[in-house]
């Protein structure tokens, strides 16, 4: 900036600053003390009757806990209600127990390892967990044995049952 138009802005607010200044100082203070209005002695009838008219509901100490204890007598009993219900539920579907059987046909390609066919079966929900399925296979020295072909395979079948039919 150069030093005439820095010179000028400067001016601009000192003059800005005498006029705000003139302005607060020279004018008269037109503040008016507002007294508040005395509060209302009311006794509590009145206050209560002022509320009541006003869309309130006043209790006593001892009718709200009697309140309280009614709405939590209340929640009680829903809950009750609610576990009454899911047992009879329970018993009702207990009896007509449903069993999901899961049926699969596992296609081994040549190049797949047993981890490959482990998440193969848990993907047909055949077997919960692949690795469990990895290290039976491994432990039974049955990995390099494993060779191409379609199997059935159904979720009843134990792991045995599932390693022999795939490693004939």
């Amino acid at each position: 900036m150069k030093a005439k138009l820095m010179r000028t802005f400067a001016a601009g607010l000192i003059v800005a600053s005498g006029v705000c200044g003139a302005v607060y100082f020279l004018t008269p203070s037109q503040v008016a003390s507002t007294k508040s209005p005395e509060p209302m002695e009311l006794s509590s009838d009145e206050m209560k009757a002022k509320l009541t008219t006003e869309g309130y509901r006043v209790l006593t100490e001892e009718e709200w806990v009697e309140e309280l204890a009614a709405v939590e007598a209340a929640k009680q009993e829903e809950l009750k209600q609610e576990t009454d219900k899911k047992e009879e539920k329970q018993e009702s579907t207990s009896g007509e127990k449903e069993v999901v059987i899961y049926r699969t046909v596992l296609n081994v390609a040549s190049g797949m390892t047993s981890i490959d066919v482990g998440n193969a079966l848990v993907k047909g929900k055949i077997i919960d967990n692949a690795m469990t399925f990895f290290n039976e296979v491994e432990k039974r020295g049955l990995a390099n044995e494993l060779r191409p072909g379609t199997f059935e395979l159904d979720s009843e079948m134990t792991m045995d049952e599932v390693i022999n039919t795939i490693f004939k």
